[in-house]
């Protein structure tokens, strides 16, 4: 389980150290394709094959499933941690989200999250007063 936020940067080649604590949990390749509210979701392998399993499953006759099928899947690049456990983040990826040299890249349990810092700082101080109300409405029952 992918847990906890790590400050990466972005080097000039566009590429990203992957934190200790997740490379185990993403194994020896990844998937970064776009995420919502402008960051980017990266999948080991194995778990983006599950998501495309389920995504799979929906009906092409139904244009929100197609639209998110086409954007979910047409920004997706598969990619290999380097000797020294970095991976490329493609230009069209690394524009989507926005990025700059700092980074934030949050574990959300089955996946990461890459954000531009700045972008992150302002959707958590956005969300914060709303977070001790809304598990009740999202998760039901969950304390």
């Amino acid at each position: 389980m992918l847990l906890g936020t790590h400050t990466p940067k972005l080097d000039e080649k566009g590429r990203v150290i992957l934190p200790a604590k997740f490379r185990d949990d993403l194994g020896p390749g990844v998937v970064v394709t776009r995420g919502q509210e402008r960051c980017l979701y990266v999948f080991s392998t194995v778990e983006f094959e599950r998501v495309y399993e389920r995504i799979r499953e929906a009906p092409l006759t139904n244009k929100q499933a197609r639209d998110f099928q086409r954007m979910f899947l047409s920004g997706a690049s598969a990619e290999k941690p380097d000797s020294q456990n970095r991976i490329t983040v493609p230009p069209h990826l690394r524009t989507y989200a926005g990025l700059g040299r700092e980074l934030v890249m949050t574990g959300v349990g089955a996946h990461a999250e890459i954000w531009d810092a700045d972008a992150w700082n302002a959707y958590a101080a956005g969300n914060e007063d709303a977070y001790s109300d809304m598990q009740e409405e999202v998760i039901p029952g969950l304390f």
